[in-house]
């Protein structure tokens, strides 16, 4: 059994005796504190903090982290206070401590609202100290290897939590070895025959192909000894998961993906990563567009390395990772490296680099959880953005910008600076015009062109890839709503006042205060609440009448009261103001505005048989006017019956072409052998336009019945 004297034995290979000993105090006061206390196999509970302090120390961590992971359960398992605990070792102890607890004194609804809001907690502490989620890693680690003792579903749930969010961010971290181990082990739990299948299967396979290994590995070694090269090759094994997803994505059988040979060449520095490079192409030939240079372009983690892809002498395709001393440890330990570095009270650029852009990841993390609107969202954010696979482009003025495989230009606009995706109109890709939605590919060069009013727009959220720039885009509707209900709400509050021949301008401002203050609401949020139909105009109307001093209510003026009039609209009101697609109502119809909670006014035809319920509900259902100047186009919806012939639908778009119309939607339907229906969506100006349409459609030959479809 593994005690804290051997870890103490491994301590002293990188950390001073003083140091140590901190760490063995943290122990012995984490063993009385879970005195009594067992896990699910039996064992005295202080084995799981040992175990996991020995998986930092593998990745020589710092005392304070040794000391966080022999503390980690105290605060949430025992009666131990996070103060009581910064008193015995410290603030930054405590603080990992904390960090590194699940909330434990909030009963939550489900298990999935609690997972997304212990995850927030901790990237609130990951932003002061990263070390948190290198201690939590470990923990997780340690739980997901025993797992054994726990009920098969329970099971399951932690490793399906484990891949979806810890793997994920071990491997954004780029600490790979914990990471390989995190997704085989959550295999493991969640397909478990599937699993001990491929294991099976790798273990025979690697029997059968020893000998094409070892005279591969022997011709790469001795090419290197021949050109005086210090490398070493050493064969690279293909994780569990990894075999299994590629099985199952590329449909593939398991002896297509073994027929695979990787290797690593370590070597000394940059400059022999490539004349390696240069050898092995030499020797065997470089399959096209399979080479990747992450030493000059870094993955977003800092991994680095040379990936080439050769034909081998027996057919196989031979894979080939070349890479330094330096970026083998980085790779393997990602962001500890930092650490391991300091350790040696020495600094390196790439473990310095790793640690500065992490940093710069959670914060970007803190970003999205401002505009996230909840916790499931957020970590539904935090999910998308950590798939692995980039892409590189580059600004106008040469700088890198890292994107995830799919991204679009409005992802790119977005990672730039928040600003600039919601003000983005136009992108030149390479110098030429683009659309926004089109999808990047490295080596592009992107210029993005704005204007200071524009605004995001909803459909953007159909295409965008990175959880920034949902999060942004939706933060920005948000707001765009909000301001757009806050408008509406006031224009709906003063048609409600004008029954008392009064409005929102001529109140005393003390009357407006009074009855906000006994809402309990700031005119801005109550103005919103009525734009979105959550609060009734009339009945805030009614209130600020019966509290005016000079009783309103009562007064009768000279002019004609304005009770009749109706909300003027100009189709341009955002997003609180919908256009009904039961009926499609056009400029010059007759409408009636619905007021539909939380999403504002929908219009309606007058005659729309979907009003029939709300048509005695003076609160939910009013009179609207079309404004004089709309410059909008609006969908109509047209069926057109014909007797079939060819070239008809070709003659009828070009004739919708001509009458400056657009076609947003054609279908056919065979109503006999000799005649169809055309269903035809079109955007026109309003109803004078449409009428003129028709009339050309008309004088087509063989068009018979056109009607104007509205439920």
């Amino acid at each position: 059994m593994f005690t804290i004297d051997d870890l103490a034995d491994r301590l002293g290979g990188y950390l001073p005796q003083d140091e140590i000993q901190q760490v063995k105090r943290a122990f012995y006061y984490a063993e009385q504190a879970h005195d009594g206390q067992r896990r699910r196999s039996g064992e005295p509970y202080v084995t799981h903090p040992l175990a996991v302090a020995n998986i930092l120390a593998n990745m020589h961590m710092d005392h304070q982290s040794l000391m966080a992971a022999m503390l980690h359960d105290v605060i949430e398992d025992t009666g131990v206070s996070k103060e009581a605990l910064a008193e015995q070792f410290g603030k930054p102890v405590a603080e990992l401590v904390d960090g590194v607890s699940k909330l434990t004194q909030i009963a939550f609804e489900d298990k999935a609202v609690a997972q997304a809001e212990n995850f927030q907690k901790m990237v609130l502490a990951m932003s002061r100290d990263i070390r948190v989620i290198i201690v939590k890693l470990a923990d997780r680690l340690h739980n997901m290897r025993t797992l054994g003792a726990l009920r098969p579903e329970k099971k399951r749930r932690i490793a399906r939590e484990t891949l979806e969010i810890y793997a994920r961010v071990a491997g954004r971290l780029g600490i790979n070895t914990i990471r390989v181990e995190l997704e085989d082990l959550s295999f493991q739990a969640i397909h478990p025959m599937r699993s001990e299948r491929i294991k099976r299967a790798v273990s025979s396979a690697r029997g059968h192909r020893r000998s094409a290994i070892r005279e591969v590995q022997s011709t790469l070694q001795k090419s290197l000894d021949d050109e005086g090269l210090n490398g070493t090759v050493i064969g690279r094994q293909k994780h569990l998961l990894s075999i299994y997803k590629k099985m199952r994505d590329q449909r593939k059988p398991f002896a297509e993906i073994m027929d695979v040979f990787g290797f690593r060449i370590i070597t000394e520095d940059v400059a022999s990563c490539y004349r390696i490079l240069g050898i092995v192409h030499n020797l065997y030939k470089p399959v096209p567009g399979r080479f990747k240079d992450y030493i000059a372009i870094p993955k977003a983690n800092g991994y680095q390395s040379l990936h080439t892809t050769l034909f081998g002498s027996r057919g196989m395709p031979i894979e080939v990772q070349i890479r330094t001393r330096e970026m083998e440890a980085m790779a393997n330990n990602g962001i500890a490296a930092h650490w391991l570095y300091k350790a040696g009270q020495t600094t390196h650029p790439i473990a310095e680099g790793s640690h500065a852009r992490a940093r710069a990841w959670v914060k970007g993390l803190l970003e999205m959880q401002r505009h996230a609107g909840d916790s499931l969202e957020f970590i539904e954010n935090v999910k998308s953005d950590l798939f692995p696979d980039d892409i590189y482009v580059f600004t106008p003025k040469g700088d890198i910008m890292e994107l995830p495989q799919g991204a679009t230009v409005i992802d790119f606009a977005y990672t730039v600076h928040t600003d600039i995706g919601n003000n983005c109109i136009a992108c030149r890709i390479d110098r030429q015009l683009a659309p926004l939605s089109t999808r990047l590919e490295s080596g592009q060069t992107l210029e993005i062109i704005t204007a200071p009013g524009a605004r995001p727009n909803l459909a953007w959220l159909n295409f965008v890839a990175t959880a920034k720039a949902r999060s942004a885009i939706r933060h920005a509707l948000k707001h765009q709503q909000q301001a757009e209900a806050v408008q509406l709400g006031r224009r709906l509050l003063n048609k409600a006042l004008a029954e008392f021949s009064t409005s929102l301008e001529e109140l005393n401002d003390s009357v407006l205060e009074s009855v906000l203050a006994e809402l309990e609401q700031s005119q801005e949020t109550l103005l919103e609440s009525i734009g979105l139909g959550t609060r009734l105009a009339h009945v805030v109307a009614r209130r600020l009448v019966d509290m005016d001093d000079d009783d309103k209510a009562e007064r009768q003026g000279d002019e004609a009261p304005e009770r009749q009039r109706p909300v003027m609209i100009t189709g341009s009101e955002g997003m609180v103001t919908k256009f009904a697609r039961c009926c499609h109502p056009l400029p010059g119809d007759p409408v009636v505005g619905h007021l539909s909670v939380g999403k504002g006014i929908v219009v309606h035809r007058a005659e729309c048989r979907n009003l029939a319920e709300h048509r005695n509900d003076p609160d939910k259902l009013f009179a609207l006017e079309w404004s004089e100047d709309i410059q909008e186009d609006f969908p109509v919806a047209l069926r057109i019956e014909f007797e079939s012939r060819r070239g008809l639908v070709a003659e009828l778009a070009g004739l919708v072409t001509d009458a400056d119309a657009n076609i947003e939607r054609i279908g056919i339907e065979e109503r006999d052998a000799r005649l169809s229906i055309v269903h035809l969506t079109l955007a026109v100006r309003g109803r004078i336009h449409l009428a003129r349409l028709i009339k050309r459609i008309r004088n087509l030959p063989n068009v018979g019945k056109i009607t104007r479809v509205g439920n």
